[in-house]
């Protein structure tokens, strides 16, 4: 009975700290106003659609794998083919996080990612490294600020895009170093846990043209 508890235990911990890394952030401006305020004529511009789009996290132990989501809220991306300067934001809900347990779920948006207070996640880039085609595949860095629960941190994610048309899809994947960032470490005497937490948001949406 107690080993079950404690491993009931540590689930929760770590899943809490995933969710915490990926949902806590500070308020952020409206898409509108960050994509018009430095959009050029030269730009493309992608746009998530919330309902094709989505974010998986997950966070290692040493005796399972934590597994979640969060709904994307709304996205725009745009940047210049040459200069790789970037600008737009994208959001996700903090309020939809789940990991597969009511239970743990509410806890932590009750008591550990205060989601009423926090209730968004941003994302805002600032640079493409490497060419992205007019169709077909590109594989790129984008780089940005990732605002999470009142802090900025540098990040860069490793996009892998498809253009066919005024459509296009991929992915974004990086790591989120809690315990750099200063989130505290779930692990205890019973169970180590990584202090990484992979995510991978998968996106689809339309090209337009800049305004």
């Amino acid at each position: 009975m107690r080993v079950v508890w404690f491993k009931s235990l540590s689930v929760g911990a770590w899943a809490v700290v995933g969710l915490a890394l990926i949902l806590s952030a500070a308020p952020a401006l409206s898409q509108q106003q960050a994509t018009s305020a430095t959009t050029s004529t030269s730009d493309v511009v992608l746009t998530l659609d919330p309902a094709q789009s989505k974010v998986h996290w997950t966070v290692d132990s040493a005796l399972h794998t934590v597994h979640g989501t969060f709904a994307l809220k709304s996205g725009t991306l745009h940047f210049d083919p040459e200069t790789g300067k970037a600008g737009g934001e994208i959001i996700v809900f903090a309020t939809s996080g789940e990991s597969g347990s009511s239970m743990r779920d509410g806890r932590m948006h009750r008591e550990i990612l205060e989601t009423a207070k926090y209730p968004d996640v941003v994302f805002r880039p600032t640079q493409v490294e490497g060419k992205v085609g007019q169709s077909g595949t590109s594989d790129v860095k984008l780089s940005g600020v990732f605002s999470i629960h009142g802090a900025d941190h540098d990040l860069t994610a490793l996009v892998h895009a498809e253009l066919t048309g005024d459509h296009w899809r991929g992915t974004g994947k990086f790591e989120v170093p809690y315990v750099k960032w200063g989130i505290k470490d779930p692990s205890n005497f019973l169970l180590k846990v990584k202090p990484v937490v992979n995510v991978e948001l998968e996106m689809s949406g339309e090209i337009k043209a800049a305004k």
